[in-house]
């Protein structure tokens, strides 16, 4: 039976309620948007960002006389590619009839905070991520070895120690700006000692308890997204994430027309003919973690990210690129920068750079000075992939 807001899903809303009280939780707008920064809105499809790929250096000159040395500095393209995220809610024009309260008024922020849910989860778990999206957070992540493994929970060291969370993103350069953990983490928080068995989140009887690590704050989202199968928290640069609006939330009511199946294309609703109203609600946007060249992350194979494991770890597939030249006896060719939609590698002294990805289609390029780029698309299934790149000598 096709989903539709009928009298008894709207009962609430109905002129026969005891009450005309109606009580909804605030929408739970998305967490990445909050703590994300986000550019001027997107002209076109398509964005380019140029980021710093190559750091200058600086030379002491000797004496009066010496020479100043010069310095190589370079930019790299990072494209935002504007996804569409849409829904349509079909409602009968009766129920329109008899309720006492503004149904579109009341249906429309569920619909934003549902595309909240999927922005967080597309951006920050890959969940229904687009497939011209780069990436997610945690995939990025786990490719950078940020990934903290908690078998027997979470502990104060895996939060704050030397191979912690915390310290997986300041390997990168960066400063934790938030924490974004699940709610069901808050107890596992509330049990946490110091050294001196003291709990690191101090509770007040008489007030909310202020929970922070480091002084980022922590965010348990509320709207859904947090996919507890992949991670207990993630922190992060949150400044670093980067999303540009192509098209702002807009709703347009339809009293004319069909609405399709999108899997068998059969009509499921003829508005006119049934008497109906559908509430159509559309947004596009984009996102990039840049992830610009910085003293301590001069080859960009570091992110401004790190998470926390379930005490399961998530299963990924491992893929191994094998780069050579294409020579008559073909020879391994090191620190080629292989980059699997966002997450980039260089290439071992054996030529090797593996991945650890899950399932699903992920273009790639390899390039080094001195050869000719080669592109191509990586499908990952069940089972590890071995992917044989040659690479000829640019002319």
């Amino acid at each position: 039976m096709p989903n539709s807001i009928d009298r008894q899903h709207a009962e609430a809303l109905i002129r026969e309620q005891i009450t005309n009280s109606i009580f909804q939780d605030a929408p739970k707008q998305s967490i990445v948007m909050q703590l994300g920064r986000r550019l001027p809105n997107m002209t076109s499809a398509q964005t380019r960002v140029p980021v710093l790929s190559m750091m200058p250096l600086a030379y002491w000159v000797n004496g009066d006389t010496g020479f100043k040395q010069t310095s190589a500095q370079a930019w790299d393209n990072v494209y935002l590619t504007a996804g569409e995220l849409a829904v349509i809610v079909p409602i009968p024009e009766a129920v329109v009839s008899d309720a006492s309260f503004d149904i579109m008024g009341e249906v429309t922020p569920r619909v934003n905070e549902a595309f909240g849910k999927s922005v967080d989860e597309a951006i920050i778990f890959g969940v229904n991520r687009p497939a011209e999206w780069q990436n997610d957070v945690i995939t990025m992540a786990r490719q950078a070895g940020n990934n903290v493994a908690a078998s027997s929970g979470i502990t104060y060291d895996l939060l704050m120690g030397p191979t912690g969370m915390l310290s997986k993103v300041e390997q990168a350069g960066y400063t934790v700006t938030g924490v974004v953990a699940s709610m069901a983490s808050r107890g596992a928080l509330r049990g946490i000692k110091d050294d001196n068995s003291r709990p690191i989140f101090v509770t007040d009887m008489q007030g909310p308890t202020r929970y922070g690590l480091d002084g980022a704050p922590l965010y348990f989202p509320e709207n859904g997204s947090f996919d507890t199968s992949v991670a207990q928290m993630v922190a992060g640069n949150w400044q670093q994430l980067v999303y540009s609006i192509r098209q702002d939330i807009t709703v347009k009511i339809l009293d004319q027309g069909v609405i399709q199946d999108p899997t068998t294309k059969e009509i499921v609703y003829n508005l006119a003919q049934q008497d109906m109203i559908a509430l159509r609600v559309v947004m596009r946007l984009g996102w990039a973690l840049p992830n610009p060249a910085t003293r301590l992350n001069p080859d960009r194979l570091n992110v401004p990210f790190a998470y926390i494991e379930p005490a399961t770890a998530y299963t990924a597939q491992t893929v191994t690129f094998t780069v050579k030249d294409d020579a008559e006896e073909p020879v391994a060719i090191a620190d080629a920068v292989v980059n699997v939609n966002g997450s980039r590698l260089k290439t071992s002294s054996a030529g090797t750079a593996a991945f650890y990805l899950r399932a699903g289609e992920y273009p790639y390029s390899v390039k080094k000075p001195g050869y000719r780029t080669v592109t191509g698309t990586v499908s990952v299934a069940s089972s590890a992939v071995p992917v044989a790149v040659t690479m000829t000598a640019a002319k």
